[in-house]
């Protein structure tokens, strides 16, 4: 099986540039609702994945009081603790599966590391269940 049945192509997807700022960040994770983002550069490049709690940290140790200076901070000055490993578009379906289990979603990139989409969990394992009830119901009809 091919991965990019599961793709949830780039235009589709929430993700930051590198060059934004920390308040940029914020509010485009709070208007998605999402708690991690994939992070790239203006190449596309995927640089890596963004989460709350790296914005947090990074609020609490410059001690900042007033969310006016976000927009002063380069979000490449945000420490990022964890990183959600991309994969290749061409890999095989059970490299996904494993990246999968540690991760709430999976970059997707191609052979030039160029950002294309990302896999989310949540299909996987809505893919996994339309299987798992296809064959109870074959069971139930034998």
């Amino acid at each position: 099986m091919n991965i990019l049945f599961f793709l949830k192509p780039k235009n589709e997807v929430a993700f930051l540039y590198e060059d934004y700022t920390l308040r940029q960040a914020l509010e485009k994770m709070e208007y998605y609702k999402y708690t991690a983002v994939p992070v790239i550069n203006r190449q596309g490049n995927y640089i890596g994945t963004l989460n709350e709690g790296d914005l947090l940290w990074d609020i609490k140790e410059r001690n900042m009081q007033d969310l006016q200076k976000a927009e002063e901070i380069p979000l490449s000055s945000v420490s990022r603790r964890w990183n959600n490993e991309p994969i290749n578009v061409n890999c095989e379906i059970e490299d996904l599966f494993m990246t999968a289990m540690n991760q709430n979603f999976v970059p997707v990139i191609d052979d030039n590391q160029i950002f294309i989409g990302i896999i989310t969990r949540r299909d996987i394992i809505q893919y996994c269940y339309q299987l798992f009830q296809k064959e109870c119901e074959e069971e139930e009809r034998q």
